[in-house]
């Protein structure tokens, strides 16, 4: 059984599910199509209106099927349940970091350098790959490694300042596959192990990655305040970084969501001073805003806020920044190409859609980006009123094809 036949068999339509957890109607359709996955601060209240368990309920979201090839490896971890005893155990050294033995201060420097030295080199991997997942079995490496040096070490600053680094990028990892859950979780302890170290930009960076997964869920209001909790942590930071600039680009798109174009634009406009900052006030990794993301981010907040004319300029001026040669990861294009597909659809020029929309899903396949591919499920609701169209079905139908 799965979602949708328990809570038929609960007697609840979506849209009286949806009302009883605060949640859109739409979201719980995605939950029973595994889209998404509800939040963890939702899934109690889940659990206890569908009558389950909360391990019921999580088997009921991700059920496990045995393979054939498993069966004879029971033993073995799977990979997401190798994730969580990772995070587990992560958390709990970290819960007694004080009190754990002692290795000589300058073997501990070492370990935390060769960590941070590590990491930077992942992040630099992760952004150059087509294919984002390849980098995660190192990633996951990487952090049991971690882990483990933890347990022999009592001077933890360093190495959770390594981790609030590594689980942003596992975050990542695993928002790029719209694995939600999972991307908050790293971020969580991303934002609790940059806390604990006292690296108030590193932790506004994680706490601004975790506000995403809000914002995909389209819980504008739960990401709003995550972003000023980062956006206050970000003041404490170095003015040098681009951290707050970053935090700001990020609360113009809650802002968005809500429809509040002036609150969205006086954002936007705090975001275009990191034009006023040094070129290092980015690191490549952990921290990536710059300058080159202002104009593709002002022309996503315009889509969202049905400004075509000046969401349009805004993602052309990112398309010729690229040609020029100041560069876009195939996820960085891909989305800009499906909003302006999206633009298309709007204005039902299906013929522009339609040729944005093939490009971004070359883009999608070539990565194997989830995020991008995500992003082009909105142009599948902007199709549905011309689906009557020959144009139209048939991009509806390779959209459909890219989901699945």
């Amino acid at each position: 059984m799965g979602l949708k036949e328990r809570r038929k068999a609960c007697g609840y339509s979506q849209e009286s599910l949806a009302s009883a957890m605060g949640v859109d109607r739409t979201t719980v359709g995605r939950w029973e199509r595994g889209e998404t996955e509800p939040q963890p601060p939702l899934r109690p209240k889940l659990a206890g209106l569908l009558g389950l368990g909360l391990a019921e309920l999580d088997a009921l979201l991700s059920p496990q099927a045995v393979t054939p090839e498993a069966e004879g490896n029971l033993d073995d971890p799977t990979p997401d349940g190798g994730d969580d005893m990772i995070r587990r155990d992560f958390l709990r050294l970290l819960t007694v970091a004080g009190t754990l033995p002692a290795l000589p201060a300058d073997e501990a420097l070492d370990a935390a350098s060769d960590f941070h030295a590590m990491n930077g080199h992942l992040w630099q991997v992760y952004q150059l790959a087509r294919s984002k997942q390849g980098v995660y079995p190192i990633v996951r490496n990487q952090l049991a490694a971690l882990t483990e040096e933890m347990k022999a070490s009592r001077d933890t600053t360093g190495l959770c300042m390594a981790a609030g680094d590594l689980f942003q990028l596992a975050g990542e990892l695993a928002f790029d596959q719209n694995r939600y859950t999972d991307a908050a979780a790293s971020y969580s302890l991303a934002a609790s192990a940059s806390r604990e170290a006292g690296h108030y930009d590193l932790w506004a960076c994680a706490l601004t990655r975790h506000a995403y997964v809000s914002l995909y869920e389209r819980q504008w209001a739960d990401a709003a305040s995550v972003l000023t909790a980062a956006a206050r942590v970000a003041q404490r930071g170095d003015s040098r970084l681009a951290t707050r600039h970053w935090v700001a680009a990020v609360q113009a798109q809650a802002f968005a969501g809500m429809g509040d174009l002036k609150s969205c634009e006086r954002a936007l406009d705090e975001a275009e001073r990191v034009l006023d900052l040094a070129a290092d006030s980015v690191n490549g990794g952990w921290l990536r805003f710059d300058s080159s993301r202002l104009a593709e981010e002002r022309g996503a907040r315009y889509v969202e806020l049905g400004r075509l004319d000046l969401a349009e300029a805004a993602l052309q001026k990112a398309l010729k920044q690229a040609e020029l040669g100041r560069g876009q990861s195939y996820r960085r294009r891909g989305a800009v190409l499906a909003d302006l597909a999206v633009i298309g659809a709007k204005r039902r020029d299906l013929d522009e859609a339609t040729a944005y929309a093939r490009e971004a899903m070359d883009l999608a396949r070539r990565s194997g980006s989830g995020y991008v591919a995500r992003k082009l499920r909105t142009l599948r609701v902007e199709l549905r009123p011309v689906t009557s169209d020959v144009r139209a079905a048939e991009l509806d139908a390779e959209l459909a094809e890219l989901a699945a």
